[in-house]
């Protein structure tokens, strides 16, 4: 009997927490830390592979994925380390692909030559911004100099290199905007994730905003412009937009994040991840304790698990739904009916189609150009409450 999550594919996310300095804009759960046992973390992290193991081992993997954090400051025997004890508990897919994040100013060739050899076969890089300024506006430790750099050592080592941009920044114009992006795609190999900058509750970018701070940001107006600009010139280049935020030739889309978009199976390894786990048919949320003290001292009895809930099937579809929309592709609604147990109300879907937000072919639900710059508010109109 084929599962549900099979359809999305089983990939497994690693958490390293610690940076070399906090960025201003960032909600992720990253720390910095003057001394690191990077052994001690190895142990860890193959504990808690071993622990997964037994609940699921021997499935075929789809992805790995080293996020963080910043990945690259790890021991390169520490990713080797964990790739070994993966390899020994499930089968990898002939296309696996295994991840890791990296920040320009953590890049040296000679690591990036041993995480190669440890199995890493693409990287996803932090670049953000292609001028200086607004990369100390960013509160980012590198430079753009030191950023092609690290590009061009990646690129010698991996034949997969993606890396993110951030747009709508302070004081940036669409003509900005335009240029940089052009300057980017010149650069890119096959993927670019392009993220407008979000103003997020708990990080210093959000107490000064709080505060009157971060002046010229941009307007609605401006941000709905550079997002309409964002795809045509890069659906020009042939970088497709296959998901809201990140855009691919074909061929090249990241295949861990389709995991989580297509609603597969995935294990979460360290401080703060979160998993989505398959269980005697039963889907469960997983989420560790996000204290690295906490968790690496937990790790070692297996109970680093803040969370292990067995999730309703409305929140199944609910979740199917939200991660599903993101994608160009859509969702499947038969798909969603079996894992929800219902189907989506009529006449919202006829009213979004009518408006043009979304599209309706058989049994694929997708939502339309114009729909993905509201996306939430179409995603909030369809969920089952």
């Amino acid at each position: 009997m084929i599962e549900d999550w099979q359809n999305g594919g089983f990939g497994i996310y690693v958490h390293w927490p610690f940076c070399q300095a906090k960025c201003p804009y960032c909600d992720f759960n990253s720390h910095v830390a003057r001394e690191i046992d990077q052994s001690r973390w190895l142990r860890a992290y193959l504990s808690e592979i071993d622990r997964y193991a037994d609940l699921c081992g021997g499935r075929p993997l789809t992805s790995v994925f080293f996020g963080g954090g910043t990945p690259s400051l790890m021991d390169p025997e520490v990713v080797h380390g964990i790739l070994e004890r993966i390899r020994s508990n499930w089968s990898l897919s002939n296309s696996v692909e295994i991840t890791l994040e990296a920040n320009p100013g953590s890049v040296e060739a000679g690591r990036f030559a041993a995480y190669a050899q440890a199995g890493v076969n693409r990287v996803s890089m932090g670049i953000q911004a292609l001028n200086n300024r607004d990369l100390q506006r960013l509160g980012r430790i590198h430079t753009v100099e030191e950023a092609r750099a690290a590009f061009d050592i990646a690129r010698k080592q991996f034949e997969r290199v993606s890396f993110d941009l951030i747009y709508a920044r302070q004081d940036q114009t669409l003509t900005d905007w335009r240029a940089e992006l052009t300057e980017a795609l010149s650069m890119a190999i096959d993927h670019l994730s392009l993220y407008q900058l979000t103003i997020e509750q708990g990080t210093a970018f959000g107490d000064r905003y709080n505060r009157g701070g971060l002046k010229g940001l941009p307007e609605d107006d401006l941000s709905a412009d550079m997002y309409e600009a964002t795809q045509d010139i890069c659906g020009a280049a042939g970088m497709l937009a296959y998901e809201v935020s990140n855009h691919a030739k074909p061929g090249a889309e990241s295949l861990h994040n389709s995991v989580y978009w297509q609603y597969g199976d995935y294990v979460g390894i360290g401080p703060g991840a979160h998993g989505r786990l398959t269980l005697d048919g039963q889907k469960h949320a997983a989420e560790a304790y996000s204290n690295p003290t906490k968790w690496l001292g937990l790790a070692p009895e297996g109970k680093t698990e803040k969370s292990f809930e067995r999730l309703s099937r409305q929140d199944q579809g609910n979740e199917y739904l939200m991660m599903g929309l993101r994608l160009s592709s859509g969702i499947s609604l038969d798909r969603l009916k079996k894992i929800s147990g219902r189907g989506l109300i009529a006449e919202r879907l006829s009213y979004l189609q009518d408006i043009g937000m979304i599209s309706l072919d058989g049994d694929n639900l997708s939502v339309s150009p114009d729909g993905r710059m509201v996306l939430n508010a179409i995603i909030r109109e369809l969920l089952v409450e």
